[in-house]
């Protein structure tokens, strides 16, 4: 994953960037971002997303996509759709892009302006998805799902279809960055999640009944399990992010951990992949504590997620509180009941703006 830039020109509550990264380094330029892909792209990397921010605001992307193309890459642009064009999706499509992933906020105007703080962002995003498919992009749908827009699914996934989109990742708000920041406006109550996994399912079969293609992605919220996501299966295992000044990361949230992570300007890709301390820091299980240490399903879920464990524990090293085998467990618990608490009882959504996150980084 190249996150490319953390630019962009909306400003949603729930955006996985870091909550001070208008205080990180310069951006890497073109020339390092085509040397980053090459190494990777020597070491076996195979498949290539363009991120941000707005990977659209980085006046290069077009030639960053035909390099990656060049190296054999199959790459994929995630985007809000703003910054992009009829011509720029077609010049896109010239360099070799293989697949646009699109994110709305919601099926309504109303409820995507409220998210995305953009007044023109919904009509916008609607040309651009009909632009996308009208150049025969396999089309992604991303819509995170939260208790503002949860009720509303069934719109949301009505709106998908009518663009005609290949797939529909309905992702339930996950709570890291400023989503994490935000989570006691953005989390839905499990009412609310049990309505949505109903409607969702009789869409299924509606779609399955119809031999309709089209794949519905519901991703649920790890909050309401009982055991842990196998989180980017594993540290270090297959999942390598790039930010944008080059800091090598094991997964889009890890920048967050007391951990000194390499950058690229210092270390080849290999060093970082192999030798480094960040990446080798909860590779296998010897690191782990109880009760993973002992636990029969540590080859499955890998302990959970070493950032939530650090969000809500202070610790890194400790067992994912998802887990009900954890001892702070009871924080995910108290989580899921403040979920009902009504809007106007908790504190007003911080939008992610490079005026919070100055505010946030000084404290």
């Amino acid at each position: 994953m190249a996150e490319l830039t953390y630019r962009c020109p909306l400003q949603c509550p729930y955006c996985s960037n870091p909550v001070d990264f208008a205080d990180q380094g310069q951006e890497l330029d073109t020339g390092q971002w085509l040397d980053v892909f090459a190494q990777a792209r020597a070491m076996g990397a195979a498949q290539l997303g363009l991120s941000g921010g707005e990977p659209l605001t980085r006046p290069d992307l077009i030639e960053l996509v035909s390099g990656a193309r060049e190296l054999g890459y199959y790459s994929n642009l995630i985007t809000s759709g703003m910054g992009l064009n009829r011509d720029k999706v077609r010049a896109l499509a010239d360099a070799g892009l293989d697949h646009i992933q699109i994110s709305f906020q919601d099926a309504e105007e109303a409820g995507n302006q409220l998210m995305a703080g953009s007044r023109k962002a919904f009509q916008h995003k609607l040309e651009m998805a009909r632009a996308v498919k009208a150049h025969d992009f396999p089309m992604v749908l991303n819509i995170v799902i939260h208790r503002h827009n949860i009720d509303r699914i069934g719109d949301i996934i009505q709106l998908c279809l009518d663009l005609e989109a290949d797939y529909v990742e309905l992702a339930t708000c996950q709570y890291y960055g400023w989503a994490h920041l935000n989570r006691q406006g953005l989390m839905p109550s499990r009412a609310q999640l049990e309505r949505a996994e109903h409607v969702v399912a009789d869409y299924r079969r509606r779609l399955e009944d119809a031999a309709n293609p089209c794949q519905l992605i519901f991703v649920v919220p790890d909050y309401y399990e009982e055991r842990p996501k196998p989180c980017m299966n594993g540290w270090g295992s297959m999942f390598l992010t790039i930010t944008p000044d080059g800091t090598a990361l094991p997964c889009h949230s890890a920048r967050q951990l007391p951990i000194d992570f390499p950058n690229v300007r210092d270390h080849t890709i290999e060093t970082i992949w192999h030798r480094s301390p960040g990446f080798n820091h909860f590779r296998g299980d010897a690191w782990m504590p109880e009760p993973c240490r002992s636990c029969d399903e540590k080859h499955e879920d890998f302990g959970g997620c070493r950032c939530q464990a650090y969000m809500l524990t202070g610790d890194a090293a400790n067992a994912d509180p998802v887990c009900a085998k954890s001892p702070h467990h009871h924080t995910i618990v108290a989580a899921r009941e403040q979920a009902g608490t009504p809007l106007d009882q908790v504190p007003p959504l911080t939008y992610r703006n490079e005026r919070n996150a100055r505010l946030i980084y000084r404290g």
